[in-house]
This record gives structure tokens, C-alpha cells and sequence, in this order.
């Protein structure tokens, strides 16, 4: 007698799914891009009310991307082995623009998404942020660390939206069982950044680049620390695949300190501009330092950033040039 062939289970040819909220945004267009060059199965969720379709354009065409158009602050069922929860509007510009949206986008959006790793049983990432430091009194900043906010302030749509999604996180961890990360990350760019988006990096390219005078804010004596979008989004993947116990919080930034002024100036000198700084009035609640420790993320995922800022800003200003002269911006 021959022996029959057996027959492969259907989940053996299957990839992983991972469904991507905020896909088509900054950050989660390269993460949609990392995970199907690693062999995933992409579902991309966006609104485009900050997503922009040239973003994702070029992966339309590839059977392991799916694109929907839908806000997470209404349920969605989807079938799906892991969630990277991105969205929410990140820049200033753009959660205060609609502060109620805003606080619907993190609260509800976590709630409606963390409903579906219950039902699906899927892993789900919570990409959190430093805004939850607030002005932070401890320097720099540690997971343990509980932050310093303005419950009622301009900018309190966003961080406390954030600081609320993360609760709801690890409530459903431990009433439900969902098997939970959060990220919490630092200040990003890179190419693919919105060209009128208001963040620094962003605001001091296009005005080198135009020949404007470029804005600071007080004397730019406030510090941030900037890391390049390929390493963030290495630093996510890898929180993805750690083992369940890892949770988090994690940090995921460049810990190296720069003052706005030391950024403007080096703006000026990788375009080789010749124009002069603006002094504004300290926007409200705006931090006067910022910057991670991530001896948690170095430990637990071996993850370090490894990109300068002098050559990330290279890249990011090729790009911002592209769209200048491709949008006549």
C-alpha cells in the first residue's frame, strides 16, 4: 500500500499578517515597507487625514500589501497575527488643529484595536511617546520616570491622549489576557516627514532650502535628541518579536543631545544656506529638554541607534529637495 501524502495545514504557507494602523503616515510607511521586505503579509489602515498616498504608492502593486481607508475610531473586524497601533497625528500643527479628533483618535483607536488582538488573539504595539514625560524634572528620561504634564494645556490633547491609550494597554493586559508592547519614542525624521508638518526638523529644512530665515523658539537653548527613522523603526520590529514578557514601556530614541540653535546651525551648513536666525516666543508647554535613556531597549533588544544626525539630516534634505522641485512647494 502507498502511503498517502499528508496533507500541509493551510496556516504552514500562511505569513505573518500585521495589520498597521497609520500605515500610510511617516513612521508607518517605512514600517510597512521593513515588513514586507521580511516577508509579511501587510494590511495598512489609514484616514489620510496626515497619511499621504505617495507614501505608499509604490507598494499598491505588491500581493503582500493591502491598503483600507478607515479611521480607528470606528471598530473594524480584521483578521490578523500582530497590530503595530501608529495612529494618531503626530506634530503639533496637526493634533491641535482638532483636539477633540485628537484624544478620540488615541482613546478610542486603542480601545477598538485592542479589541481586536482580544478577538484575533493577536500581538499589539502601542507606539507611544516622550510627550507622556511632559517637561520632564528627571533627566534623562527612564520608563519609571511618571512624567510632568499639563492636564488642561494646548498640547494635552495629545500627551495626555497618549498617557490614557497606554493605561488602557496594560488594562487589558491584565484583565484580558491581550498580549500587549508600548513604545515610547523620541523625537523622528527622516524622508517621507510631512513638508508643513510644524515639527523642528522639518520647519528648518524647508526654510534652509527656500532661503528663509529659519524660526527658533526663545533663545533655542531647549534640547531634543533625534533619531533616524530606519533605526526607530528596526527598534519597533524588534519590540514586535521580543518574548511575551517584554511589555514595556520601552524607550526608543538617539540619546545624543542637541540644543535647537546646534540643530538650526547644522541646517544651514548641510545646505550650504547663508541665512541668518529668527527669535519667536516659547511656544505653551513646550519641553525644555528631551532626551531618552535607553539602557532598557540596549538590554532587552539589543537594539542602538546607530545613524549620526549629520548624516540623517543629509538624507532627509535630499529628499525634502525632491519634493520641492517635484511639488513646486
Amino acid at each position: 500500500m502507498h502511503s498517502k501524502t499528508p496533507i500541509p495545514k493551510i496556516d504552514s504557507y500562511r505569513k505573518t499578517r500585521s495589520l498597521i494602523t497609520g500605515g500610510a503616515g511617516f513612521i508607518g510607511s517605512h514600517l510597512c515597507e521593513r515588513l514586507i521586505n521580511s516577508g509579511h503579509h501587510v494590511i495598512c489602515l489609514d484616514n489620510f487625514f496626515t497619511g499621504v498616498h505617495e507614501n505608499i504608492v509604490h507598494l499598491i502593486s505588491n500581493n503582500n500589501f493591502e491598503l483600507i481607508r478607515h479611521d480607528v475610531c470606528q471598530p473594524i473586524s480584521i483578521e490578523c497575527d500582530e497590530i503595530y497601533n501608529l495612529a494618531c497625528p503626530a506634530s503639533p500643527v496637526h493634533y491641535q488643529f482638532d483636539p477633540v479628533q485628537t484624544i478620540k483618535t488615541n482613546v478610542l483607536g486603542a480601545i477598538n484595536m485592542l479589541g481586536l488582538a482580544k478577538r484575533t488573539k493577536a500581538k499589539i504595539l502601542q507606539a507611544s511617546t516622550s510627550e507622556v514625560y511632559g517637561d520632564p524634572e528627571v533627566h534623562p528620561q527612564v520608563e519609571s520616570y511618571w512624567g510632568n504634564v499639563n492636564p488642561i494645556g494646548l498640547r494635552s490633547c495629545y500627551d495626555e491622549g497618549k498617557r490614557c491609550a497606554e493605561t488602557l494597554f496594560f488594562d487589558y493586559h491584565r484583565q484580558e489576557g491581550v498580549k500587549i508592547k508600548v513604545a515610547r519614542i523620541f523625537n523622528t525624521y527622516g524622508p517621507r516627514m510631512h513638508p508643513n508638518d510644524g515639527r523642528v526638523v522639518s520647519n528648518f529644512i524647508m526654510q534652509a532650502l527656500k532661503n528663509e530665515p529659519i524660526t527658533i523658539y526663545g533663545e533655542g537653548h531647549q534640547t531634543r535628541s533625534f533619531c533616524y527613522v530606519d533605526d526607530l523603526v528596526e527598534g519597533l520590529v524588534k519590540l514586535m518579536q521580543s518574548s511575551q514578557e517584554v511589555i514595556g514601556p520601552v524607550n526608543l530614541g538617539r540619546p545624543e543631545e542637541f540644543t535647537i540653535k546646534q540643530l538650526a546651525q547644522l541646517v544651514i551648513k548641510l545646505t550650504n544656506s547663508n541665512i541668518q536666525l529668527v527669535s519667536r516666543a516659547l511656544p505653551s508647554d513646550d519641553p525644555t529638554q528631551r532626551r531618552p535613556d535607553i539602557t532598557l531597549a540596549k538590554q532587552i533588544l539589543q537594539w542602538n541607534p546607530n545613524t549620526n544626525l549629520t548624516d540623517g539630516l543629509s538624507k532627509t534634505i535630499s529628499y525634502f529637495k525632491k519634493i520641492i522641485a517635484t511639488f513646486n512647494i
